[in-house]
């Protein structure tokens, strides 16, 4: 007898409930009743607010248990306990945020009913914020407002109270309230449709220009950050292959424009445990850059696509390729990360397919120069309808410093050569709208590339390059030059070749199908025929 699983719904299914998957769900559909009582804005902050405050309130909690534990081995009396659990060296040391007694979940979820919840909580982004000098002015504080409804926001918070997010040895519990944060972010993203792309780049692509670029150590930088999703993917990166200990090889910059994406940023990269800098407020990228200074060894970056209303300065120092034209900031972006770039510094960008194309004001002469200096090192085609946010098809450029062996690293010298993919046959339809990328698809992505640049993923894989018709073809700077600088994978990779077998399958379906053609062409005559001598009927009445 066929069965069904009936998603929990209720408080008491969600204490129950052991996934991180569960705990989403049942979270998203709990917030999602306050939807109508707060501005479609804030929405988001509010709901990833409140998820912060719990997180920050149960590291904190995690970390008293710990110290709690260790003072008992050392002997310490309970008398004398409570100093040490109140000193705040003992928790901003261990890279844990000093809550106050008045901020941590516990004593809200105790006394909501009785002193307000929205007072409470407002009062406890405050007293975090406080305490906390890298959390000035990122809490939200919107929550005792006149048309927050204060009963289901109590509610919320009582779901919240008791979600499991306790960890296990598998999953620590900064991963599943990390995971459960990624999903309001991405369901967020869907929900906003066109403006959801201002703060959320598709997970798969961010797991591509990770997996490709391997920012196993040095300084990470992303000059339209959104909410921190390329740092994150990193700091993934690196616990999957060196281990968590490893997450502080990296040093993480970036910019924000917009305030409340900055603040969500600010929040995201707390709840990861990634100490990052981006800058102490929002700003413009091309107007203010807040990391002048700043030579990164790995740029990672989803800027807004063909921006026509951007702070153009035609002196900047940064255009040493070209001034970008006024109406579209595609190639003011490629200059600016490759400003960024350190001696050996690499960068993945996402950016609209016309990019590799386009001729209009200039941008063909700069695409050139950019070429000819030999700062492309791979283009990836990317496949449709990745991006619900946006239709436009997108593309990633690969830029590269330095395409030489590099010493000790034994890289395949590349120099005047570029990697072209053609990726656009790739990816699994999640929905109606949405693709993915598999896992497949990254692994093989990411292979080629490593192959053809010789990294020591590759040689231990033992794995060499060839071109791949239709899919991947290596390109010296002549045939580029050839092409007249369009760096479209498709001129490149040429089309897969075909097996006689697969040939002749193919000319019997197309004889098949020529012959239901012409069957139905007989049909629509017959039908027009009979048409015509009823109307002919009708007529002659």
């Amino acid at each position: 007898m066929a069965t069904t699983t009936k998603e929990p719904t209720d408080q008491a299914e969600l204490f129950s409930a052991s996934t991180a998957k569960e705990i989403q769900a049942i979270l998203w559909k709990a917030a999602d009743k306050l939807r109508g009582s707060i501005d479609a804005a804030q929405y988001k902050e509010f709901v990833l607010g409140l998820i912060f405050l719990k997180y920050v309130s149960d590291a904190f909690d995690e970390r008293r248990s710990e110290l709690a534990t260790e003072l008992a081995d050392d002997g310490i009396t309970e008398e004398r306990m409570d100093d040490f659990l109140e000193d705040r060296d003992e928790y901003t040391g261990a890279h844990v945020f000093w809550v106050p007694e008045t901020a941590r979940w516990s004593w809200i979820a105790a006394n909501a009913k009785s002193q307000g919840v929205g007072k409470l909580l407002d009062e406890a982004m405050d007293a975090v914020m406080a305490e906390n000098a890298s959390l000035k002015g990122v809490l939200p504080k919107i929550f005792n407002r006149d048309n927050i409804d204060q009963k289901r926001l109590a509610e919320l918070v009582d779901l919240i109270s008791d979600a499991r997010f306790g960890g296990t040895e598998d999953k620590p519990a900064q991963d599943v309230l990390g995971e459960v944060y990624e999903y309001f972010l991405g369901n967020f993203a869907r929900a906003e449709g066109k403006r959801g792309g201002e703060f959320y780049t598709p997970r798969s692509v961010v797991q591509l220009i990770v997996e490709i670029l391997e920012p196993y150590k040095g300084r990470v930088y992303d000059p339209a950050c959104g909410s921190g999703g390329m740092f994150v993917q990193a700091g993934k990166f690196i616990e999957a292959h060196r281990g968590r200990g490893h997450k502080a090889d990296i040093a993480v910059y970036g910019q924000e424009l917009n305030e409340r994406t900055w603040r969500l940023a600010k929040m995201n990269l707390a709840i990861h445990g990634i100490d990052g800098n981006l800058a102490p407020r929002w700003g413009d990228t091309f107007a203010a850059d807040k990391h002048a200074d700043l030579k990164a060894d790995f740029v990672m970056a989803n800027p807004p696509f063909n921006i026509k209303d951007w702070a153009r300065d035609e002196g900047d120092a940064r255009w040493k390729f070209g001034v970008p034209p006024k109406n579209n900031a595609n190639y003011a972006w490629l200059q600016h990360m490759i400003s960024k770039l350190g001696e050996r510094g690499t960068a993945g960008i996402v950016l609209a397919n016309g990019s590799m194309s386009s001729q209009s004001s200039g941008e063909g002469e700069i695409r050139q120069a950019m070429v000819e200096a030999d700062l492309v090192a791979c283009m990836v085609a990317l496949p449709p309808q990745l991006f619900r946010t946006t239709p436009i098809p997108a593309c990633l450029w690969f830029l590269s410093k330095d395409k030489s062996p590099q010493g000790g690293k034994r890289l395949e010298d590349r120099r005047g050569e570029i990697l072209f993919i053609d990726a656009r046959g790739m990816g699994q339809m999640v929905d109606r709208t949405e693709r993915i990328l598999t896992e497949a698809n990254l692994t093989k992505i990411a292979a080629v590339y490593h192959a053809w640049r010789g990294t020591a993923s590759a040689r231990e894989a033992g794995v060499a390059y060839a071109d791949e018709p239709g899919f991947c073809f290596s390109a010296d700077l002549e045939t580029v030059r050839e092409h007249g600088y369009v760096l479209t994978p498709g001129r490149y990779v040429g089309a897969v070749a075909v097996e006689e077998e697969d040939a002749v399958a193919g000319a019997a379906k197309i004889a098949t199908l020529t012959e239901e053609l012409y069957g139905l062409f007989d049909e629509s005559a017959r039908l027009e025929k009979a048409v015509r001598e009823q109307l002919g009927r009708v007529v002659n009445v």
